[in-house]
């Protein structure tokens, strides 16, 4: 029987396909304040505002592809049971060909109902005011903004209970609660943690394995370390 595998992506592993980080060092991502693009003030205050923004991003993702990270997660697939927790909204690890992806916060290819959480439709085109789900009410996209409830929480937090490995890649474990999901990991099982910058984790009970580099170069340093562990 296969090795579970659970990794938690982050922004960093989509920068490098030409998707910028959620927070730049300015902290606007892609020149915007966050909380008028990403929270429930921002969109009943400027919801044309906020489905511009969004329309924009997803019409980026038309034009970019998933990178060799994408792609090693895959190929990991031939030796381990992957699952991949994602902190991003693009669909470049489902492209790269990953079989298990759960995004935490949404996605851009998705909306739902304003008024039904449950009512979520697959969406490729722009979203407009007057775009409506079979009821009648308004769609808006289909992301987790600040302030709201994570609903795919639990879940994740199963399948990190389950994981033989753990590892972290692109993200600076700053964003909960996806940052605290490597606190539900089984004692002592081995994390690794792919960043250029990592920062200390404190109170970690795993043993750790820090790879300090970009995410398509630290996967590839991540697949020969844990082809050696089986």
């Amino acid at each position: 029987m296969k090795k579970k595998l659970v990794v938690l992506t982050g922004a960093g592993i989509s920068a490098e396909s030409g998707i910028k980080t959620f927070r730049d060092s300015d902290g606007l991502w892609e020149g915007h304040n966050v909380m008028e693009v990403a929270s429930p003030e921002g969109w009943k205050k400027n919801p044309e505002f906020v489905l511009d923004f969004y329309n924009q991003r997803r019409r980026q993702l038309f034009d970019v592809h998933p990178n060799a990270g994408h792609h090693i997660l895959v190929e990991l697939e031939t030796d381990f049971e992957v699952f991949i927790i994602t902190q991003n909204v693009d669909d470049l690890h489902e492209r790269a060909g990953s079989t298990n992806v759960l995004h935490l916060h949404g996605e851009l290819l998705k909306v739902r109902s304003c008024k039904n959480s449950n009512c979520i439709l697959d969406w490729k085109e722009d979203l407009n005011l007057g775009h409506m789900d079979p009821n009648g009410n308004q769609l808006r996209p289909h992301i987790v903004w600040f302030g709201e409830e994570v609903p795919a929480l639990e879940q994740a937090i199963r399948i990190t209970q389950n994981a033989d490995y753990f590892a972290v890649i692109g993200t600076s474990l700053q964003v909960y609660p996806a940052a605290g999901l490597i606190d539900f990991t089984k004692k002592n099982i081995p994390v690794f943690y792919i960043d250029p910058k990592p920062i200390k984790i404190p109170n970690l009970k795993n043993p750790l394995e820090v790879i300090p580099e970009i995410a398509s170069q630290g996967v590839k340093t991540l697949k020969k370390k844990l082809l050696r562990l089986i």
